[in-house]
């Protein structure tokens, strides 16, 4: 495998790219940011200093990954897509001041395994996208969601539950605790309104 990274794309010395991964035209991934194997960071986009991608990622065009965000693997953030690092913002100190690095401290999102992000979506850190949780174009994330979850809107809400394929998961007629996948047919358990579990066979 081999590493692409386009002219245009400025990409930190110390920044680590994995095997498989590109970093298109104008993309701009900071000091200390690490990508896995087989990323794809979209023009423009930018990857903050430390910032942490793990294998199969994808960063569509446009989007801002602000430091401290972790990313787990296979996570997708679509274009436009901003992950915020500062819960309380100033550009001035309250003497109006500049504001320095040593004024404030970065909060981060935290995103988990196979979770997908919409185009245009705000997640307002701190908080943690929980593993194949699905966040509409569009929406303003302001508090956990969690696995499975699909939520939609302004601020965010649950409205329903998502598979490992992405697609809304279909009630079992028989069990109303009981989720379907359209596509593989796996099965989940509700455990309560914010808990959705696999269930093995």
């Amino acid at each position: 495998m081999s590493v692409r990274i386009v002219e245009s794309a400025d990409v930190a010395q110390d920044a680590i790219v994995g095997d498989g991964s590109s970093v298109w035209h104008l993309a701009q991934v900071r000091e200390g940011a690490t990508l896995g194997l087989n990323c794809v960071v979209g023009r423009g986009a930018y990857i903050g200093t430390g910032v942490s991608l793990g294998d199969g990622c994808k960063v569509q065009n446009y989007a801002l990954v602000y430091e401290p965000a972790e990313l787990g693997p296979g996570v997708f953030i679509g274009p436009a897509v901003v992950l915020t690092n500062d819960h309380f913002p100033r550009a001035v100190n309250p003497d109006l001041t500049p504001k320095s690095a040593h004024d404030w401290e970065p909060v981060g999102v935290t995103i988990l395994e196979g979770a997908s992000i919409g185009a245009r979506a705000v997640c307002v850190a701190p908080l943690t996208i929980g593993k194949w949780a699905t966040v509409a174009a569009g929406a303003v994330v302001v508090k956990n969601v969690p696995d499975f979850a699909l939520v939609v809107g302004v601020p965010a809400r649950r409205i329903g539950w998502v598979g490992r394929a992405g697609e809304p998961l279909v009630a079992d007629e028989e069990n109303p605790h009981f989720f379907i996948c359209p596509v593989t047919a796996a099965r989940y358990e509700e455990l309560d309104q914010e808990t959705l579990r696999e269930v093995t066979v």
